[in-house]
């Protein structure tokens, strides 16, 4: 059902714009000069992009170059803004909210989080994904219901919003945590741990290149991706809110997912007024 109805979402989209080219940047909302200055102080757009989420972002195989919809994304609103972007790479979601500390970005491509909310400013967001768990073959493990009992151990990508998550909502089950969520699979059976909990797009992958493991139908959680600013930059915070809106409206976000070959991603509702 996620699938059809993204599919529609896609048509509908495509149809009212054929080409994926972006929007016309005199479309957009028009940037004050408070929201420039708070979202680009150093004269430039420093946009942390996520590697950790193969939804939003991955290397290019040929020229090994950022690309995905937070780039898209990333570039747009520099060029709205008429500043120049530059694209700040971070393999793990955990990176990207460490690298917030020394002030080295201005945006982030991240999941909703209420223990990232204390430090920064989200917009509504753009686009819905899925937790899900893995676990090997041979597993007792059917369904997502078992995996909070004792003496279960589960791989997570460290410092990711399924970390955030489930370290709030386990009662009994175990994490470990992987350096990045791209490895989970591998790090559980290198320490022969009993769950890998991730994006269900990188898990999928993973199952396809990891022989001896299977998905676990559903999904334990869902994943609201939305960019955000640090806290303190209002101007800045109202700018990307709307901003993000439009690109949703416009059919921006769509045409990039079939860009960069996306599926399994929803486009998030407008928000709420």
């Amino acid at each position: 059902m996620v699938r059809a109805a993204f599919s529609l979402i896609l048509a509908a989209s495509l149809a009212a714009a054929p080409a994926v080219a972006a929007p016309a940047a005199s479309s957009g909302p028009g940037s004050t000069p408070d929201a420039v200055t708070e979202l680009a102080p150093s004269g430039k757009l420093r946009a942390a992009i996520n590697f950790g989420n193969p939804v939003l972002a991955t290397r290019d195989a040929a020229t090994g170059e950022a690309r995905g919809v937070s780039v898209d994304l990333a570039r747009e609103l520099g060029k709205r803004m008429g500043v120049p972007v530059e694209l700040v790479l971070y393999a793990a979601a955990g990176k990207v909210v460490e690298g917030l500390k020394s002030n080295a970005w201005d945006v982030a491509f991240v999941a909703i989080d209420p223990a990232r909310a204390v430090d920064v400013d989200f917009t509504a967001p753009y686009v819905i994904i899925e937790g899900a768990y893995l676990v090997p073959t041979d597993s007792p493990i059917r369904s997502n219901s078992e995996v909070d009992r004792d003496g279960v151990r589960i791989a997570v990508g460290a410092g990711s919003a399924y970390d955030l998550y489930l370290s709030r909502e386990l009662k009994r089950a175990q994490l470990v945590r992987a350096p990045t969520s791209p490895v989970v699979v591998d790090t559980m059976n290198a320490q022969k741990l009993d769950v890998a909990a991730g994006v269900k797009q990188q898990l999928e992958a993973d199952a396809k290149r990891v022989p001896g493991v299977r998905l676990l139908e559903g999904r334990f959680m869902v994943i609201e991706q939305a960019m955000a600013t640090p806290k303190g930059r209002s101007a800045g915070a109202r700018y990307l809110a709307a901003f993000v809106e439009e690109m949703k409206a416009s059919g921006f976000v769509a045409a990039a997912l079939v860009q960069h070959g996306i599926a399994g991603a929803t486009i998030a509702p407008p928000a709420a007024r």
